[in-house]
């Protein structure tokens, strides 16, 4: 998504992204029942972002260089989210307050513009996704991900990504012969 790219050196110029965090392999950057409204670029590494029910988890999406992310229930709702943000591999993220934020695109028509393109694609983005997950072929699944998302696949340990499309990894390595 270049829109997120641009709207992150939109930020570094003004000076307000100057806050970095870096994580080890497996560890939290959110963790369900806290409230975080942070905005996270992903500068190198990558994340998942998922909840866990009945003792199984389920990822929503992932996180990786040069994406924006965030627990968005928490972010639009302010109130503790239900989803945990955990690290991969070893992550470094820049990341920026929701008020500092909000300021900041509220404060240029051009920002706001930018933003409101980025969240037409995310929506876009989680559109696709639930209709990945209504396709009951796992080769469909997997192919509309690759075609859309190819960099997932270069980017995520192949477990995640089987657990991502809900199948098997042993599902997902058969499928990748297709």
């Amino acid at each position: 998504m270049e829109a997120i790219q641009e709207l992150k050196n939109n930020l570094e110029e003004k000076g307000i992204l100057t806050k970095t965090k870096i994580l080890e392999r497996d560890e939290y950057l959110n963790s369900s029942g806290k409230n975080n409204t942070n905005l996270y670029f992903v500068v190198k590494g990558s994340l998942r972002v998922f909840f866990v029910n009945d003792f199984e988890e389920y990822i929503l999406y992932f996180g990786y260089k040069r994406s924006l992310i965030t627990t968005l229930d928490s972010f639009f709702s302010e109130q503790a989210s239900q989803l945990k943000i955990q690290a991969l591999k070893k992550t470094t993220v820049h990341y920026i307050s929701k008020r500092e934020f909000m300021e900041f695109i509220t404060d240029n028509p051009e920002n706001l513009h930018l933003w409101h393109k980025i969240l037409q694609e995310l929506i876009l983005l989680q559109t696709e996704r639930e209709i990945d997950l209504l396709i009951s072929s796992p080769i469909k699944r997997y192919k509309r991900v690759l075609k859309r998302r190819p960099q997932l696949f270069q980017e995520i340990p192949h477990k995640y990504i089987a657990s991502y499309l809900r199948m098997a990894p042993e599902t997902l390595s058969r499928v990748k012969k297709y």
